[in-house]
């Protein structure tokens, strides 16, 4: 793929996640998984540029007071360390790249159904329920690379738990948090590997999209975004699995 296609791609990719706190994890395990054969590097990179994303976004919502710590801190008491020990375990390249082609299918329908938004605001979400949805998510982000927010968000819009500005913030927290607990997890693991050489540029572009996507209302279709990421994820994460599940090639 052409550099500067590629920095593009990622800079919109950035900027449009970043704008409903999200940082973009899904998209870039999809696109990384087609230009990169080394699954640790793949990994590493997602979830450098998770964190470069949305630790702008998460200081947007801290200095606007729409972080609520109260409400938040359930989902990541137990997915940080959870995300850590997922991103320690060391996996075959085969049962990475099927764990992450059903992680991207799982995500495809996640933003397929936060299309089905209810709009219901305010439903009781107890305890420990909130802790046993974020530390499932956050074992699955430290496994293949992302910070969890594609799958909390669309869940906790979809039963209607809080308003969406609340909602885009806490995916935000939960994708920085989880994010940094799966580096930490790669670091101790010595499986942090990144190309600074290639991974320097896209890094500066998704930064860029982050800013403006965080700090500036993006006049945007939310839903037509979400179809059509859906469509490059399900597709992506089909072809990942097909190919290393049962070795055909689409």
């Amino acid at each position: 793929m052409n550099e500067y296609l590629l920095l593009v791609l990622f800079f919109l990719i950035a900027l449009f996640y970043s704008s409903i706190g999200f940082g973009g994890g899904s998209s870039y395990l999809a696109i990384l998984s087609l230009i990169l054969a080394d699954f640790y590097e793949i990994r590493t990179l997602a979830l450098v540029m998770n964190i470069a994303v949305v630790s702008i976004g998460t200081s947007y919502y801290i200095r606007r007071r729409i972080f609520d710590w109260k409400a938040f801190w359930p989902f990541v008491l137990v997915s940080i360390p959870l995300a850590f020990l997922g991103a320690r375990l060391q996996l075959s390249e085969g049962t990475f790249f099927i764990l992450l082609g059903v992680a991207l299918i799982l995500a495809a329908f996640a933003l397929i159904f936060q299309n089905l938004n209810r709009n219901v605001i305010n439903s009781t979400l107890n305890l420990s329920k909130r802790i046993t949805l974020g530390g499932s998510i956050g074992f699955l982000s430290g496994l293949v690379g992302i910070g969890g927010g594609i799958f909390l968000s669309p869940t906790l819009n979809l039963i209607g738990w809080k308003d969406a500005k609340t909602i885009a913030a806490l995916a935000s927290v939960f994708i920085l948090a989880n994010s940094l607990a799966g580096v930490a997890g790669l670091i101790v693991a010595q499986t942090f590997e990144l190309n600074f050489l290639f991974a320097g540029k896209i890094i500066l572009a998704v930064i860029l999209g982050g800013l403006i996507g965080s700090n500036f209302s993006v006049k945007m279709n939310l839903k037509w975004i979400r179809s059509l990421t859906a469509l490059l994820v399900l597709y992506v994460g089909t072809r990942i699995v097909l190919q290393h599940g049962f070795g055909v090639s689409i």
